[in-house]
């Protein structure tokens, strides 16, 4: 398993098709213009990211186009059984050419009689909103082929942010939702890559800033920072708060730092090339900065009441206001349809915190009903295996068709997340960085 990184490096080979069955393209098109976004490329939706043209599973047809500068790829298998589900895919950096890819679960899909769509969206960067609209539009364009009775809707990521979003905005159009290492906690996300730097620097005892307009000149200055930062940091003390941040003590938190403090990014520590500052916590959707810690109480352990340290470091930390409204929607937590979600517990990417936010916002709202969250034994960002994945959604599909609700796991109970065995009841298979579930 890999870590699914939020910039992807590729070169793309593509264009514009119909909107008719394809047949195994001989060649690639080269990137076409977008007809709504200046500036923007559409690759071809009849080649795969590497340049190869996009073959049908056996026994399935597939249509391409493109829609309102977004391309699309339907697939749907000879046995259909009425059902399709829409995919959303994660972050793709702020690149200028769009690509549609298919969803993880396209094969079992497809053995099992659904149909899939997917869409490029017609922008890249965090722009959820527009993957809500292209995520939703491809039910009207799947309606021009065949008629669905049924609709899923499944998201990896910030995909998993589009599909809560999706349910709530257009609460008709799904029968059930499969978000997975989803960014369910909406903003909450980037609060905690701002956690994750203030903390940093406090306990190292070395000044930052956060400009909302950063020149040109501070990425520079911020490289500068982290390595001072990391020559006096007491790592133990930062792995205890950003465990507390990112959804309590739970096992295999050692390895999943050290997974994360060791891999890097952009000429950075991971951890740290996530630092809102160097976009002005904009994200670069917003009009403003999207993250606050105004009232944030750091922790770096779970007494009753704060130590010496924890007073120095949350009277220290730099505290940052936020100024955006707009830009990342926002996720109430009133989930309309069945919702089953998967998220690594090690992930420090998009942490398991995110999950937590939403059992959160959806007990607040009385839907904790609809809501069923697993634990993933994993460190990386959506390694799940084949047999996590499947079961899930196989167990959504009969929430939603027969009424059976499936288990899950009880992601607000502290001591629950905090026993040894947490996370082994739906995990597949031992990652090295757990010891093996008994």
């Amino acid at each position: 398993m890999i870590v699914r990184r939020a910039v992807l490096a590729a070169t793309l080979i593509a264009g514009i098709l119909t909107g008719t069955p394809a047949a195994a393209a001989d060649t690639c098109a080269a990137p076409a213009p977008s007809p709504t976004r200046p500036g923007y490329l559409i690759a071809d939706p009849d080649c795969d990211l590497d340049g190869t043209p996009f073959t049908a599973l056996p026994g399935a047809r597939v249509h391409t186009g493109v829609e309102n500068g977004a391309a699309w790829r339907i697939e749907i298998p000879r046995r259909w059984n009425g059902r399709l589900v829409v995919y959303a895919h994660g972050y793709r950096g702020t690149g200028t050419t769009v690509h549609v890819s298919d969803p993880d679960l396209r094969e079992h899909y497809i053995d099992k009689g659904f149909a899939w769509a997917a869409s490029s969206y017609a922008t890249n960067g965090y722009d959820v909103d527009q993957g809500v609209r292209d995520t939703y539009a491809l039910i009207g364009v799947f309606r021009r082929i065949l008629r669905p009775k049924l609709v899923y809707i499944s998201g990896a990521s910030m995909g998993g942010h589009v599909t809560a979003v999706a349910i709530e905005r257009y609460p008709r159009a799904f029968a059930g939702a499969m978000p997975y290492c989803g960014v369910l906690g909406d903003v909450e996300l980037f609060d905690y890559f701002l956690d994750a730097g203030v903390t940093a620097a406090a306990l190292a005892g070395v000044g930052i800033e956060f400009p909302l307009r950063p020149g040109a000149d501070y990425p520079a200055r911020w490289a500068g920072q982290v390595t001072r930062i990391k020559a006096a940091l007491t790592e133990q003390a930062w792995s205890d708060v950003l465990e507390r941040r990112s959804g309590g003590e739970r096992p295999g938190f050692a390895g999943a730092f050290g997974y994360w403090d060791a891999a890097s990014q952009g000429g950075l520590p991971f951890l740290f090339s996530v630092w809102p500052g160097l976009s002005g916590g904009t994200a670069g959707i917003a009009s403003g900065n999207l993250t606050d810690n105004r009232r944030t109480v750091y922790r770096i352990g779970d007494t009753r009441r704060l130590t010496a340290a924890e007073r120095e470091l949350n009277a220290t930390v730099l505290r940052v206001g936020r100024t955006a409204t707009d830009g990342v929607p926002r996720i109430a937590g009133r989930p309309p349809v069945p919702v089953l979600s998967l998220h690594g517990i090690g992930d420090l990417f998009v942490p398991f915190s995110m999950e937590q936010e939403y059992a959160r916002r959806a007990a607040a709202n009385g839907r904790s009903h609809l809501f069923v969250s697993r634990a993933i034994r994993d460190v990386t960002h959506c390694g799940f295996t084949a047999g996590e994945a499947t079961r899930a959604f196989d167990d959504l599909v009969g929430w939603v068709e027969r009424g059976r609700r499936p288990s899950g796991d009880p992601i607000l109970d502290r001591r629950a997340v905090a026993s040894p065995g947490f996370g082994c009841r739906f995990t597949v298979g031992t990652r090295p960085e757990f010891p093996a579930c008994r």
